[in-house]
């Protein structure tokens, strides 16, 4: 363990994680490491609900970076031991949980939870829980795969328990960039100029006197499973690749594009696959997750540098990882999720921002988040950061769901995370709509034509037609704009 704990008056704190957990008490506010989902704590979570399953009245605040797995949001959504989440989460059991109103959940935007935690918004952090590959001499936390929001919770928290995985293994130590701005009045430019910057220290500082328990584990992270990419994603793709190569034409993109950024899941893995097989080369990735995908386009020069907050990569792309991690090195950097998602540096360095929508309507509102307008599927976690302050913000869309009983073009969303002022391109496999510089009407025919799928386009168009009849600068005719949802709820179809 000397090697793991180097700071040899912190030994003492080594303890079990029955007995870290018994510091953890009811109405506490539990901030922890983990992200996407990634690097969170498990054997005192784990611990934590076996030693209160008959404490009916047991409730605590669960604050983490993003989402997290099973062995953290699930057990305690299943045990009923949250009162509070935050910021962001994608666990079926705690999905559940928050949508029958058994969890009060704030979705919040990434950027801003590390700064209104500073700012006392939130109201105080009693302990922190991160996973830690190392405690260096001084006492400070070197995070493992994740950093997330772990720096704010450690620098605000009464007490710190951290978790050593040994799974984790210590060449880990070096890839992390740790820097915090100060709060205003006080605060200065963050002096990231390129992405591939180094402006902070490779660990969290911390004062060691707040570390109050270590606990030796060995846990791995909860597999993580990616949704298999399908021809309308791969067609997204190549409707997404061909734009880039008109605006390269054009001169509003260089040769090298600008700093990606990409949401998860089938539809943003297949875009990453896309700019593969394209011309374009050299890239730079500057975005929150690192999949195994990125990885691959590292390897082939597609990608020379990847910037995020977590890896979050299968078994078999850990092993890669950390088999190859002499040459990833000088690739991979993890920063905290309040730069990684920074507004200012994103505006700075210019990134093409690329997220998932649920649905859109026909003037470019989308909604990133909720089901028929009242369920809470995940949350908007850094779409809106990179959204608003990107070169270009895109999202992208398969143009029906449930086998075509949805459509994700619809007149009015049903929820809005990013407004029409902040989206500048739609694609689904049909195609891609162009939004910029254009008017709501304009709008609205270029998303129907070349977004809808042909199913729809029809209702779409009368829609609009009849709304214009009342001559608005945004045509709606209220009665009906909501009415293909109303219809799905009442009869599991939109047609």
């Amino acid at each position: 363990m000397e090697e793991r704990v180097k700071c040899k008056s912190l030994h003492s704190k080594i303890t079990s994680a029955k007995e870290a957990a018994g510091m953890i008490k009811s109405g506490m506010t539990l901030g922890t490491s983990g992200f996407t989902p990634t690097g969170y704590p498990k054997a005192v979570p784990e611990a934590l609900v076996k030693m209160v399953e008959k404490e009916e009245d047991f409730k605590i605040n669960l604050y983490t970076g993003a989402s997290v797995g099973q062995s953290l949001d699930g057990i305690f959504a299943e045990a009923g031991i949250i009162s509070k989440r935050m910021p962001y989460q994608t666990n079926n059991s705690m999905r559940k949980a928050l949508n029958s109103c058994d969890v009060h959940y704030a979705d919040i935007h990434l950027s801003h939870f590390s700064q209104q935690i500073r700012y006392g918004f939130y109201g105080k952090i009693d302990v922190a829980l991160v996973e830690a590959a190392q405690i260096t001499e001084e006492g400070y936390i070197v995070p493992t795969t994740s950093i997330g929001a772990s720096p704010v919770f450690c620098s605000e928290a009464e007490h710190i328990i951290v978790e050593i995985n040994t799974k984790k293994p210590l060449e880990l130590c070096g890839i992390h960039d740790i820097y915090q701005p100060e709060d205003p009045p006080n605060r200065q430019p963050i002096p990231l100029v390129n992405p591939v910057d180094r402006i902070g220290k490779p660990y969290i500082e911390v004062d060691p006197s707040k570390i109050k328990a270590i606990v030796i584990t060995d846990l791995e992270d909860d597999p993580i499973g990616f949704a298999p990419v399908d021809e309308n994603s791969r067609q997204i793709a190549k409707n997404l690749i061909g734009f880039f190569e008109k605006e390269v034409e054009v001169g509003r993109l260089p040769e090298k594009l600008l700093p990606l950024q990409s949401g998860v899941g089938s539809v943003a893995n297949a875009v990453l696959k896309g700019i593969s097989d394209s011309r374009f080369k050299d890239l730079i990735f500057y975005s929150e997750v690192i999949q195994d995908n990125v990885l691959d386009l590292l390897d082939e020069g597609t990608f020379k540098f990847a910037s995020g907050t977590s890896l979050t990569l299968s078994p078999e792309g850990f092993q890669r990882f950390y088999q190859n991690f002499d040459e990833y090195r000088s690739k991979v950097l993890l920063r905290p999720m309040e730069i990684s998602n920074n507004p200012e540096v994103i505006r700075r360095i210019g990134s093409i921002a690329m997220n998932t929508a649920i649905e859109a309507d026909i003037f470019g509102n989308v909604n990133s988040t909720h089901i028929m307008g009242s369920k809470m599927m995940n949350g908007i976690g850094g779409s809106g950061d990179f959204t608003r302050a990107s070169y270009l913000s895109i999202f992208t869309t398969p143009s029906i769901a449930k086998n075509g009983d949805i459509s994700s073009i619809v007149p009015m969303v049903s929820h809005v995370d990013h407004t029409e002022h902040d989206v500048n391109i739609i694609v689904t496999e049909q195609g891609l709509a162009d939004l910029r510089g254009l008017s709501p009407v304009q709008r609205a025919e270029a998303i129907i034509e070349n977004c809808a799928h042909p199913d729809y386009q029809k209702p779409l168009e009368e829609y609009l037609n009849k709304a214009k009849e009342g001559s608005c600068h945004t045509p709606h005719t209220l009665g009906d704009s909501l009415s293909w949802h109303e219809k799905f709820v009442q009869t599991k179809k939109m047609r």
